[in-house]
This record gives C-alpha cells, sequence and structure tokens, in this order.
C-alpha cells in the first residue's frame, strides 16, 4: 500500500501540515479582508473630504464671479434689497 518507504504516520502528518497551512492561511486571508474594508472606509470618507472641498471652492470661485459686477458699480449687494 505505502511505496518509497513512507509510512501510515508520515502520512498523516503531512495531512496535518496541509491542514495546518489551509488554516493559516485562511486566518491571512480574514486579516487582510479587514484590512481592506478599514482602508475601503477610509477611501469612503477622504472621497468625501474632497468632495466637501471641491464644493467650497466652487462657491467661493462663484462668489467671486458674481462679486465683481459689484465691484465695479460699486454697488454693494445690501444696497439691492
Amino acid at each position: 500500500m505505502v511505496s518509497n518507504g513512507a509510512t501510515l504516520t508520515d502520512k498523516i502528518i503531512l495531512l496535518s501540515d496541509i491542514l495546518e497551512h489551509k488554516l493559516r492561511k485562511e486566518r491571512e486571508l480574514d486579516f487582510y479582508q479587514q484590512e481592506l474594508e478599514k482602508l475601503q472606509q477610509k477611501m469612503f470618507f477622504l472621497k468625501k473630504d474632497i468632495e466637501i472641498t471641491n464644493m467650497c471652492i466652487d462657491i467661493i470661485e462663484h462668489e467671486k464671479i458674481a462679486g465683481v459686477p459689484n465691484l465695479i458699480t460699486g454697488v454693494k449687494t445690501d444696497d439691492l434689497e
């Protein structure tokens, strides 16, 4: 049954080593899955922060453009109301 001088005990040890290796890789995969989720959450908030910053920049740029005619005419927005 067993060839090349390998005993049944050698095969059982080999099988246990394979199972141990599999479990170690599953734990490693779980770890990286958790790390990926943390990174994805950080990326989500960073993207939202960039969106808000871009909105603020856009608002400020439009305020400057809207305020330029008032500077030229000397009319304040308070005077228009």
